[in-house]
């Protein structure tokens, strides 16, 4: 599990504790020290070197300096910038903030639902490096050799082998996993499903991203989800009746798909 180390700066002593406690109830959060101003700030920032920095931008007290130039400032001496997450009262900020380049806006007191997503936009984010940019050459993994390469720059292809016959699947036509007992079907955007002699966890254990477990008996293609109903735990496929159900096991897993979703081009209405 990732780790962040956060500082918080903000000059209203009990929003320090309010944010501090919400960030308690998330073992992903570590905390290092508050500061009140802007210069006390920025000697913390430089001192500790955190992954967050929880930044009022709209103090009670003027006389704090605290403001978006604070961010600014940062770049005066650091080449790795911390990630910034601006907390604030109010939303007319937002446009300005988001010039700033920071990692994410949320509104004070910071919900924990609010703050789930932006860790598991930070999560996505930890990822996004390690997924190279494919090429046009197809690369072959039989699944009976029991590993799939990590870090794969090819398009992935998966080979069903079962007495002498091979049949290749393109991973990225694979609609979902379906356990059954100590088989597993495969759903294809064809509507055809291929039986696997291997169990889910096998898969699971083996694929990696867009290819996500949400329930016990399913591992789906982030890909091919075109709802997500969360009052009724169900996914939806993109061209089909079906609907996948998730579990509260996996419900985070959920959560970091709906926050994938919302870090591309992406509007909310």
């Amino acid at each position: 599990m990732k780790k962040y180390s956060y500082i918080i700066i903000d000059d209203d002593a009990e929003s320090i504790l309010k944010t501090q406690t919400t960030a308690s109830g998330f073992s992903e959060l570590s905390f290092m020290a508050s500061a009140s101003n802007f210069q006390d700030g920025l000697d913390l920032v430089l001192e500790h070197k955190p992954a967050l920095i929880f930044l009022e931008i709209e103090p009670r007290n003027l006389s704090s300096h605290l403001s978006l130039a604070f961010i600014s400032e940062l770049h005066r001496f650091l080449q790795d910038i911390p990630k910034i997450i601006v907390t604030t009262k109010q939303k007319d900020k937002a446009f300005d903030a988001i010039q700033y380049g920071i990692f994410d806006y949320l509104l004070k007191p910071i919900a924990s639902s609010d703050l789930l997503k932006t860790i598991l936009k930070l999560n996505r984010a930890n990822l996004e490096p390690q997924i190279a940019p494919f090429r046009e050459e197809p690369v072959s993994v039989i699944v009976e050799a029991g590993t799939i390469p990590q870090n794969i720059q090819k398009p992935l292809m998966i080979c069903i082998k079962s007495y002498g016959d091979y049949r290749y699947l393109n991973a990225e036509d694979i609609c979902y996993f379906q356990a059954d007992n100590n088989s597993t079907d495969i759903y294809l955007n064809t509507g055809e499903m291929i039986t696997a002699f291997k169990t889910l966890k096998h898969f699971e254990s083996v694929l990696t991203y867009p290819f996500i477990r949400i329930h016990n008996s399913y591992v789906i293609n982030r890909n091919y989800i075109s709802r997500i109903h969360s009052g009724n735990s169900i996914c939806y496929i993109k061209n089909s009746t079906k609907k996948i159900p998730f579990s509260k096991t996996y419900r985070a897993n959920v959560e970091q798909i709906i926050a994938d979703f919302a870090t591309g081009n992406y509007l909310e209405f």
